[in-house]
């Protein structure tokens, strides 16, 4: 008889915020499947937990998967955890959670902390539709190509960002609007925790004088609804107005996009269909 997978969440800086049930699940099942052994090591010794771990991360998760997989045919009980919150939520488990249930072992998930939702929740901006982004692309023009597809969408982003690259990912946020609104969250449950609110340009302005120090947690409000609306054929009359009048593609692309719901990439490449223009 199968086994069964747990995912079990841990505190992503407090570690009051370990579940009595996450507790008592560590002790119990056979092994512990952990992204960094020698960091749930540390969390297991605070609970004194002896169960053996293995390791489950990015570089071995292929081979690793079918090995846990087998273990779980065979009848074994294994808990994933990651470093931090939730196992899969911008962290390795997915692989492992679509072979478990593509081979019907069961999966059982344990909530626990994530900073995704303790940010959202403390933004004072709408949580009641939004969009889990995590990280954002790391070369600059596939981040800011991404943003693009965003400008328009009107449910509150939620991002993770590293301390190295948020002054570049907030200076790349001014694509959304520099009166957008921010909140950095930062150090969530831990001693420095800080929540900072303010708009895109004040959020630039603000780290410009303080270096980055901690992992953030960046929520976004979602775009306003806008008036200008037109259909494809409207647009490209636009286009071949501001065209007619010496604007370049780009910045044709780029002046329709600031006065419509659609982002710049899209009426770019209306306006690259237009082979009647020069």
């Amino acid at each position: 008889m199968s086994g069964t997978l747990y995912l079990v969440g841990t505190p992503i800086g407090n570690l009051e915020d370990m579940t009595f049930r996450a507790v008592r699940l560590l002790q119990t099942v056979d092994l512990i499947a952990a992204e960094d052994t020698r960091h749930t090591g540390k969390l297991l010794h605070h609970f004194q937990i002896t169960t053996p771990q293995i390791s489950y991360h990015d570089h071995n998760r292929h081979s690793r998967t079918a090995e846990l997989l087998e273990k779980l045919q065979q009848g074994m009980t294994i808990a994933l955890v990651t470093d931090a919150g939730m196992p899969g939520i911008s962290d390795p488990g997915y692989e492992l959670v679509k072979a478990c249930a593509e081979a019907d072992i069961v999966v059982v998930p344990l909530p626990g902390a994530s900073a995704a939702i303790a940010a959202l929740v403390a933004s004072g901006l709408p949580c009641d539709r939004f969009i889990f982004e995590g990280f954002l692309p790391a070369k600059p023009q596939a981040r800011r190509a991404h943003l693009e597809v965003l400008q328009t969408e009107s449910r509150t982003l939620v991002f993770y960002e590293a301390p190295h690259r948020l002054r570049q990912t907030l200076q790349d946020f001014l694509l959304l609007g520099a009166d957008r609104q921010i909140v950095l969250a930062r150090e969530l449950t831990k001693r420095y925790e800080e929540i900072w609110r303010g708009t895109i340009e004040a959020a630039i302005a603000h780290y410009s004088t303080r270096e980055p120090q901690g992992e953030f947690t960046v929520v976004v409000a979602g775009a306003a609804a806008t008036q200008l609306v037109l259909s494809e054929a409207a647009l490209k009359m636009e286009l071949q107005h501001l065209l007619e009048q010496g604007l370049s593609r780009s910045d044709a692309s780029r002046q329709l996009a600031q006065q419509t719901a659609l982002p710049r990439r899209q009426i770019y490449q209306l306006a690259l269909s237009m082979s009647d223009i020069d």
